[in-house]
């Protein structure tokens, strides 16, 4: 079983329309700025832009934010509760004010019958992974092939950790230090990578549905990345 992946803010929006597609422009710019201010996670950023078509102003303009030109400072927190029937819900934001994104995110929790928690209340439920989608099929000279038992060995061989086939990609899960490495081999071996990224596995599942709560947190301006164990969010963004 795959992970609710911790790009599924955008992944969800991915053909989405103009508007849309700036408000994740928004997101991947936060996502460069703060990166280069922590010194972690710059070639995740880059690479989730490349991923989506960003600008190359774009890209160009969230690094210069770092020099703090414009005169805001973004963070990176995070936030954890429960959603209806117990599911654990992770919540990153990038923000300027986390007064001002604390209480959006509690309020979309209350109004979806959800609940907020302390520090650590559902993220030891959870386990960092390295996550690579590969294109099902692959195309070839000879036309389109289907991935198959001879490809599924190839893969085992660099060391993954999980491959979940299915009709449209094949998900490779990974230890979180090799996932750019990984990523490299595929490539030389003629795979085409549809995404990659780090994501919060569940170790294990709840029954239920979350409502409206997930696409709601996703929704909020200051909200990056979300995840949970509910089973019928982890079908929708794997």
């Amino acid at each position: 079983m795959s992970g609710h992946s911790k790009w599924a803010t955008i992944h969800r929006q991915k053909e989405s329309n103009d508007a849309k597609k700036g408000a994740i422009f928004t997101k991947l710019a936060a996502a460069i700025t703060v990166a280069v201010k922590e010194g972690r996670g710059l070639q995740l950023a880059l690479e989730k832009a490349k991923q989506y078509n960003m600008p190359k102003e774009n890209i160009q303009r969230a690094l210069d934010r770092v020099a703090g030109a414009d005169g805001v400072e973004l963070e990176e927190v995070m936030y954890e509760g429960f959603g209806p029937g117990g599911g654990a819900i992770i919540v990153e934001a990038m923000t300027d004010n986390k007064l001002r994104t604390a209480q959006a995110v509690r309020v979309v929790f209350e109004k979806n019958g959800g609940t907020m928690g302390g520090s650590g209340a559902v993220s030891y439920l959870f386990e960092q992974k390295g996550e690579l989608r590969i294109r099902n099929p692959i195309r070839q000279a000879q036309g389109e092939q289907e991935l198959g038992d001879n490809d599924e060995l190839k893969i085992i061989d660099l060391n993954v950790e999980e491959i979940v086939k299915g009709e449209g990609e094949w998900i490779v899960y990974c230890h979180k230090d090799k996932t750019f490495e990984i990523k490299e081999s595929l490539e030389k071996m003629e795979y085409k990578i549809d995404g990659v990224g780090l994501v919060m596995k569940p170790m294990t599942l709840v029954d239920g549905e979350a409502g409206n709560l997930i696409e709601q947190l996703e929704g909020l301006d200051d909200i990056h990345e979300v995840w949970t164990n509910y089973p019928a969010e982890r079908d929708q963004h794997a």
